[in-house]
């Protein structure tokens, strides 16, 4: 297993196929996952023995107040093999953001449980989620 935080042309065509293969994903595009690695702050990889993409996650922060975790995916056939355990690990001590007061993240309902084993909670101050579609 490899960490990578650079992606080759190779690893985002694998990581628009991970996308595919999950349904919240489904809609995007390899382009549109170009530009979101590009412009994401830190994107963290993982590789299996082949140099073939099995994990990903970004990270959009401030680096002192908020870190916004995004896109936690590990590929179908590695799921439960603690992947998703090494990603948030990696993500909450990377070095730029060992400052972060706040990790936070949107997760579908059945990752609750997943999520608060790892520490994070739906305890938030009352805080809504909000959103604005442009068009």
């Amino acid at each position: 297993m490899t960490i990578i935080y650079n992606f080759s042309d190779k690893h985002i065509k694998q990581l628009y196929q991970l996308y595919q293969d999950v349904g919240w994903g489904s809609e995007r595009s390899l382009e549109g996952t170009n530009d979101c690695v590009q412009n994401a702050q830190i994107c963290i990889g993982i590789l299996d023995n082949n140099n073939n993409l099995i994990g990903f996650t970004r990270i959009l922060s401030d680096f002192i107040y908020k870190a916004f975790i995004f896109d936690v995916i590990v590929s179908t056939e590695h799921r439960g093999s603690g992947l998703g355990q090494k990603l948030m690990e990696l993500a909450k001590n990377h070095e730029k953001l060992k400052k972060v007061k706040h990790f936070e993240l949107y997760c579908l309902p059945e990752m609750e449980a997943f999520y608060s084993s790892i520490g994070f909670s739906t305890d938030v101050g009352g805080i809504k989620l909000m959103r604005y579609t442009n068009n």
